[in-house]
C-alpha cells in the first residue's frame, strides 16, 4: 500500500519506488530446508520464504563452497548482505532487489550477529 502510495503521488516506476522503500540487511543467511529461508541480523529474523509458503521475490545470494555451512546435504547456511523491501511490523521480506555473499569472517567477527548452530 505504502508502495501503491510513493507511485501515486510521485510518479516514481515500480522499481524506483521499491528501491527507495528498501533496506540493506546484513547477517547470517539461512536456508536450513527446501522452500525456508531467513536472515539474522542484528535487529532480528527476517522471513525471506517458508515451504509450502509466501516467498520474497528476487534472486537470493549465491554462496562458494568457502562462503557456506552445510548442515542438512546442501543447505545450511552463509553470511550475506541484501537489498530488501520488507515489512517491518512482520519481518518479512516480500522483494529482494539484490543479494551478495560475503566471507563467513564477516558475520563471525560482528559481535551483534550469532551464528546458526550446526545439527549434531
Amino acid at each position: 500500500m505504502v508502495l501503491c502510495a510513493l507511485l501515486g503521488i510521485t510518479g516514481l516506476s515500480s522499481a524506483q519506488a521499491a528501491a527507495s522503500a528498501s533496506q540493506l540487511r546484513c547477517g547470517w543467511w539461512q536456508n536450513p530446508t527446501p522452500g525456508n529461508a531467513w536472515l539474522n541480523d542484528r535487529h532480528g529474523r527476517w522471513t525471506v520464504g517458508s515451504q509450502g509458503g509466501a516467498q520474497a521475490e528476487g534472486d537470493w545470494p549465491s554462496f562458494s563452497e568457502a562462503q557456506w555451512v552445510r548442515t542438512h546435504g546442501v543447505y545450511g547456511h552463509g553470511c550475506a548482505c541484501v537489498r530488501v523491501v520488507a515489512d517491518a511490523r512482520t519481518q518479512r521480506v516480500t522483494h529482494i532487489l539484490s543479494a551478495t555473499a560475503k566471507p563467513l569472517a564477516a558475520c563471525r567477527q560482528d559481535r551483534h550477529l550469532r551464528e546458526p548452530p550446526r545439527p549434531e
